[in-house]
């Protein structure tokens, strides 16, 4: 009973906190975006981008803070070379909510601020629109199935799209941030993608072959993430309230393949080929180390 009631205070407590930092702060960047739209392209709207990552950062060191509550519950596992100058592609698997908050407590401050890439129409989405404009985040023109039979001119233009949309944070630190899987791993959806992994569904290569090929050269590598929750896939309300016992955050610095750096996938079969190829390799590692960690727990923890 003390517990239960010890994880509902803390939980209370995380999510008011989160909120109010959530909603401060959004409404600063909306009025650094006003000041954006007017100050001219140069070192002035570079400045106000500097101000509006740092306030993203600052957010995201909040909901670390609140995390640390449960310090004992990390184990991150970060390489050197890392830089916080830099541009990277990060790749993660998918099971959670949580994962996002996991990748932001593991890589803030040590990595750059990470974007993602968005569907054109959440620009108009009201008050976060205008913030996520004013952090740079990629917003995508994509086409429908429907789009695409209509029109077969369309295809293959969201990688022309895409690059268009990087083009602004190719020349600034960055973390791209993509979940190559496309959706939380589920046992319903691995049994019906036939995935030939334990722990992951397949990868699908098209975001993270947009963002290999949008920023070409000025890719500096590749941040490869693998979360483990040894003792069962948590929700966002566990994490909050105190109730994990456990997160493993594997990160590895990868060097960029040259063989799908920059490479148009769409329109190229051996870039395809390469690319299905290398992703195919890097989830098979991802696996392998998964699995290698809840063995691992398995023998310290026996039921």
């Amino acid at each position: 009973m003390i517990r239960q009631l010890r994880h509902l205070l803390q939980g209370t407590v995380v999510i008011l906190v989160v909120a109010i930092s959530t909603t401060v702060l959004t409404l600063l960047l909306c009025i650094l975006a006003l000041f954006k739209l007017l100050a001219p392209a140069g070192r002035g709207r570079n400045a106000i981008t500097h101000w509006s990552s740092s306030l993203g950062e600052l957010w995201v060191s909040i909901n670390k803070a609140m995390a640390w509550l449960n310090r004992d519950m990390w184990d991150i596992h970060m390489p050197d070379g890392i830089s916080r100058e830099g541009r990277y592609l990060v790749i993660c698997n998918h099971q959670s909510g949580v994962d996002i908050l996991a990748l932001q407590h593991s890589l803030n401050r040590r990595a750059p601020f990470g974007r993602y890439l968005l569907k054109q129409q959440l620009i108009w989405v009201p008050v976060l629109g205008l913030a996520w404009w004013a952090l740079d985040m990629a917003f995508l023109r994509r086409y429908s199935k429907q789009e695409l039979i209509k029109n077969p001119a369309l295809r293959g233009k969201d990688l022309e799209n895409a690059a268009r949309a990087c083009e602004k944070l190719k020349h600034i630190p960055v973390s791209m941030m993509t979940f190559p899987e496309g959706t939380r791993l589920t046992a319903v959806k691995r049994k019906q993608q036939k995935s030939p992994y334990r722990h992951l569904l397949k990868p699908r290569y098209g975001g993270v072959g947009q963002i290999l090929y949008s920023f070409d050269d000025a890719l500096d590598g590749v941040i490869d993430v693998s979360i483990v929750y040894p003792d069962g896939v948590p929700g966002v309300w566990q994490l909050v309230s105190g109730q994990i016992s456990k997160i493993t955050v594997h990160i590895r610095l990868r060097p960029v393949d040259e063989a799908v750096r920059g490479r148009n996938f769409r329109e190229d079969s051996k870039a395809k080929a390469a690319l299905k190829s290398w992703l195919d390799n890097v989830w098979n590692e991802k696996e392998a180390y998964i699995n290698e960690e809840l063995q691992k727990h398995t023998k310290l923890n026996p039921a």
